[in-house]
Formats: C-alpha cells, sequence, structure tokens
C-alpha cells in the first residue's frame, strides 16, 4: 500500500535531518581553525558541492522559478545575474583571496587596507548584507514546513532554526562543509526528479532544458513556448517569451547588480578558505560551476512549466473556467497556508485567473510556491512531492548555515578577537563563535516571522548591499596595489550608503517592476531602475568615491604594495590560520 503523502514527507524530512545531524556530529569543529575554515582540509569536488549547496539557498529553489513563472523571460535576470557573479569570484577573486590565507572577508579587507576601521567597517557591511538574505531562508523555511508537515508558520520556522543551531553551533564550518555536501545530493534530487517527469509528461521528452523548446506531447505540433505564450495572452498577462523587468536599462543594472553583489557575498568565499591550496581553490571553483548549472539550467524549464500546469488546471480549454467546488486537492492544501486565495467576486462559484484586477479572483497567488506545489499540480506519485519538500528545507537550511557562520565568525573573530579583545584565547573564541552565532539564529528568526518582503525580493536586496560596499573593495584591494584605507573606507560607507538611502527612500523595497500585481514603474526611480537593481549604482559611487579620495590621501605604504605583488604572483598560499 502506498503511504499518504504527510506519513511520507515526515519520513524523508525528518530522515535527511537525522543525517545531517550525524554528520555535524561526526564533524563538529574542536579548533577555531576547523570552525572558521574548517582546518584547510576539504578537497576540491567535495568543496565544490559544498559551495554549489551554499549557493543554492532557497532564493535559487523555491523562489527562482517562481519568479521566471510569472515574470516569463524577465525572470532569467537571476540566472544570468547568479552564474555571471559565481564566474566573477571564481576567476577573479577567490584565487587570491585563498592565497592571502585568511579567515574571513573583513579580516583581508583590515589587513589589505591596515586598518581596523576598514576592518570594523567591512563587518558592518556584511552583517547587514547577510542578515538581509537571511530573511529569505527563513521565509523558505517557513513555506515549506507549514505546508508540508501541515504546522503553523512559526512553529516550521523556530523547527527550522533549531536544525540549524544544531549543526551549525555544533560543528562550524567543518560540520557545515560535510552536511552541505548532503543537502546538495538532495536538493538536486529533489529539483531535478520532478522536472523530467514533468517534461516527459508535456512534452514527452525527459531533459528539461530540451523539453522547453520541444513540441506538445498532445500531438499538436506546437511548440511548448508557443502554447505557454497563447495561454497567457488569452487571459490578458503579458507575453511570456518577451516580457522585461521594467525598462532594457534596469534589466542590464539588475543582473549587474546581482553579478557584482554575489562576487561580494562573504558567505560563499568563505568556503574558498577551506581547502588546501590556491590550485585547490580554483579547482573547486570549476567543480561549483557544473554542480550549480545542474540546477540553474533546469529552473526556466521548471518555472515556464509550472505556469503552463497552473493556468490549465484553472481554465482547462478557453473560455471554460474551473468550479470552485470542483478545485483539486492541491489547491485546497494551499489555501490552508494562506499563500493561494480565491475569491468569489461575480458569484458565479467560478475560478476566474485574469490580469486585470477588478475581475481577477485569484487575488493571490504567491510566486514561492511554484516549485513546491509543482509536483502536485502535475499529479506525480507521492514520493516526489515529499522529495521536493526535503529539497526546498536542504537549499533554505545550507545557505542560512553559512550567512550564520559567515555572521558569528565576523562578530568573534574580525570584531572582538581582531580590534576589542586581541588577546582572547582560542577556547573564549570558540565559546563567543557558538554564542554569538546562536544569537544570529534567533534575531534571523524574528526578522523571518516579520519579513519585510517575499523570498526572492529580500535575497535581491542583499545582493545590492554586497554589491555596493564589499565587492568594490575586495576587487581594489586586489588589482590597485596603490589604493589607501581611507579611501576604501570612504568607498565602503558612500556605496552603501546611497544605496540604502535609495531603497529606503522608495517604500515599495521590495518591488519588482513591470509586474501587474505591483503597477509598474514608479515615477521617480533614477532611469527607471528598481530599489532592487540599485546596488550597480552603488557600487560605481564606491569604485568612483574610493578613487578621488586616493588621488588626495596619496598610495598605500610599500609594505602593503609588496603584500598586494605577493598574493597576486604564483607561488604557495599561505596557510589560512588563527591569530
Amino acid at each position: 500500500m502506498e503511504l499518504d503523502l504527510k506519513t511520507l514527507t515526515y519520513i524523508v524530512v525528518f530522515g535527511s535531518f537525522a543525517l545531517y545531524f550525524g554528520i555535524a556530529w561526526w564533524a563538529r569543529a574542536g579548533t577555531t581553525s576547523e570552525f572558521y575554515a574548517a582546518g584547510g582540509g576539504v578537497g576540491p569536488v567535495a568543496n565544490g558541492m559544498a559551495i554549489g549547496a551554499d549557493w543554492m539557498s532557497a532564493a535559487s529553489f523555491i523562489s527562482m522559478a517562481g519568479l521566471i513563472a510569472f515574470l516569463g523571460y524577465g525572470g532569467s535576470v537571476f540566472l544570468m545575474g547568479w552564474t555571471g557573479g559565481y564566474v566573477l569570484l571564481a576567476m577573479l577573486l577567490a584565487p587570491y583571496l585563498r592565497k592571502h590565507g585568511k579567515f574571513t572577508v573583513p579580516e583581508f579587507i583590515g589587513d589589505r587596507y591596515y586598518s581596523k576601521t576598514a576592518r570594523i567597517v567591512a563587518v558592518a557591511c556584511l552583517i547587514i548584507a547577510s542578515l538581509t538574505y537571511v530573511i529569505g531562508q527563513m521565509k523558505g523555511v517557513g513555506v515549506a514546513f507549514s505546508r508540508f508537515l501541515e504546522v503553523d508558520y512559526g512553529l516550521g520556522l523556530g523547527i527550522g532554526m533549531g536544525v540549524v543551531w544544531v549543526y551549525a553551533v555544533l560543528g562550524g564550518m567543518k560540520g557545515i562543509t560535510y552536511t552541505q555536501i548532503a543537502q546538495y545530493c538532495v536538493l538536486i534530487f529533489a529539483y531535478t526528479v520532478p522536472a523530467v517527469f514533468i517534461s516527459l509528461q508535456l512534452t514527452g521528452n525527459p531533459i528539461p532544458q530540451l523539453g522547453l523548446g520541444s513540441t506538445m506531447a498532445d500531438g499538436s505540433g506546437m511548440y511548448f513556448l508557443d502554447k505557454l505564450d497563447l495561454v497567457v495572452t488569452d487571459l490578458g498577462f503579458k507575453e511570456y517569451t518577451t516580457s522585461v523587468l521594467g525598462n532594457n536599462i534596469n534589466m542590464f543594472a539588475y543582473t549587474l547588480s546581482l553579478m557584482v553583489g554575489t562576487a561580494g557575498l562573504p558567505h560563499v568565499i568563505m568556503r574558498f578558505f577551506t581547502v588546501p591550496s590556491v590550485k585547490a581553490a580554483r579547482a573547486s571553483a570549476g567543480y561549483a560551476l557544473v554542480f550549480i548549472a545542474l540546477l540553474y539550467t533546469v529552473a526556466p524549464a521548471v518555472g515556464a512549466m509550472a505556469r503552463y500546469n497552473l493556468m490549465n488546471t484553472i481554465e482547462p480549454a478557453p473560455g471554460e473556467n474551473l468550479v470552485y467546488e470542483q478545485r483539486p486537492q492541491w489547491f485546497k492544501d494551499w489555501e490552508k497556508t494562506g499563500l493561494l486565495v480565491f475569491e468569489d467576486k461575480n458569484n458565479d462559484g467560478k475560478i476566474q485567473y485574469t490580469s486585470d484586477e477588478k475581475t481577477n479572483e485569484m487575488v493571490k497567488v504567491d510566486r514561492d510556491i511554484m516549485v513546491l506545489a509543482n509536483p502536485a499540480i502535475a499529479n506525480l506519485p507521492n514520493w516526489v512531492i515529499a522529495l521536493v519538500a526535503a529539497g526546498g528545507l536542504a537549499a533554505a537550511l545550507s545557505t542560512a548555515a553559512g550567512l550564520l557562520l559567515a555572521i558569528s565568525s565576523s562578530i568573534s573573530h574580525d570584531l572582538m578577537k581582531g580590534v576589542l579583545t586581541p588577546d582572547l584565547s582560542e577556547k573564549s573564541e570558540l565559546r563567543a563563535s557558538r554564542i554569538i552565532m546562536t544569537l544570529s539564529i534567533l534575531v534571523a528568526g524574528y526578522l523571518g516571522l516579520n519579513p519585510p518582503g517575499f523570498a526572492a525580493g529580500t535575497v535581491a536586496l542583499a545582493f545590492g548591499l554586497a554589491a555596493s560596499s564589499i565587492f568594490p573593495a575586495l576587487m581594489m584591494g586586489i588589482f590597485s596595489k596603490k589604493i589607501s584605507g581611507t579611501a576604501a573606507i570612504v568607498g565602503m560607507c558612500s556605496g552603501i550608503g546611497v544605496t540604502m538611502l535609495y531603497v529606503f527612500q522608495h517604500k515599495g523595497i521590495m518591488f519588482i517592476p513591470g509586474t501587474s500585481f505591483m503597477g509598474g514603474m514608479e515615477p521617480d526611480w533614477f532611469l527607471g531602475i528598481s530599489p532592487n537593481a540599485f546596488g550597480i549604482v552603488g557600487a560605481i559611487v564606491n569604485f568612483t568615491t574610493a578613487y578621488i579620495v586616493g588621488i588626495f590621501t596619496g598610495p598605500a605604504p610599500v609594505e602593503i604594495q609588496e603584500m598586494v605583488e605577493n598574493f597576486r604572483s604564483p607561488g604557495p598560499a599561505g596557510a589560512a590560520h588563527a591569530h
């Protein structure tokens, strides 16, 4: 007999948690080197997998395909920006940072700009960007738990916090690394299996990437994307394959902002400190790109097919609407979570789903449900639906753990050990890291309960903050020997300052332009650039200000210029060590 969905989901989800706990106990950290950098002993393939899991957050797993499902071609900025940023990070930053041989991004900035102030500013920028990012992960955890374990959103979030606390606080970077390898396996399997099934159903092609460009399996000879365009335009929505986010300048700025923000995100950069050599850092970057591509190339197919299946359920034939009382079980399940809301405006008992707000009766279709609901909409077996639940949670938890480690190490290692109490013993520093991580999880949980927007929107803002502050400081630190500490500090402050000012000045902080439910472009946006895409403007302000200030403050000292020469030249890397 087949187990019912709830039982099966509990078995799969809690089975995966037991695996993470076991790994965390086996790989628990005993030294600060193990806590911050896994002792520098992780192999390139293993590190590539861990980077993949760190990378593929709840936003990648849950929200990205949901955004592509509703924004169509415009949603591709997330794919292009995040992947392009990864290439930037792998080529321009990771090998040099590994060669320098320290634990954290603020530590590198403090050394390179010979200034405790620079280190403190970097810690502040890191915490602002990482906390903003972790909210998105917590939202993902809450959404997945509340639906699949049929518990309250707040309780689901609490369970997720407890799970992260056990393996992140116990294992540090060492425990997180090996847990993330397991999480990568869970999430990639969970993402691709339903996609293969659905691609086969709709197009007869088992490879989702090819299914997206194939003809329909219904014998009509029509290409899948043409059929999808027809379905959405019939209901008044924008054509799926040509929609853009706002205008072309905004699309370009959004992509660039995500790219440079990605390359400046500290929780991923930290992963490169866990390998034994610069060569291994380069190799793990290559492996990670392959592991990431497995999910990122499937996402457009998942998004498009989810949108088609949703539309097809609600309007099975042109002009024929689904009777509300006959709605399928998945519809009822998601209604319970409040993420899917129907309002019968004309009292005919049928579901009208259109782009016109006056007549549209699907008053809420949360984008974040698309990937999670997709297998149920397509009538896939229960074990596939349970697998997707475990995958969504693996994605959210793996990134949350990486971010929380970045936050706690920046406070305990950079602020306490590096600035406030330099004579802190290793044992005390380890204890401080664990206490700070516990506090970080509590803060993240609070923000997850009161989130300032939906998951991917919040995440996009985090990339903008990292783009405007951390990325330019790292780039100038590596590729400009002469840039001074004062110049870098003023640059970081002005970059993140301008970005935050712009974001908070526009109250629609999480809005994406050009989508019907958000009312399109705001008239006072600078060049039509939305707040989420403004990070690239902040980065330009950062670079420009730093170079202007650099002219007046003169070049960096000779020994700093020699240090830059050293980590830019080939040769053995410094070991990641505590000091």
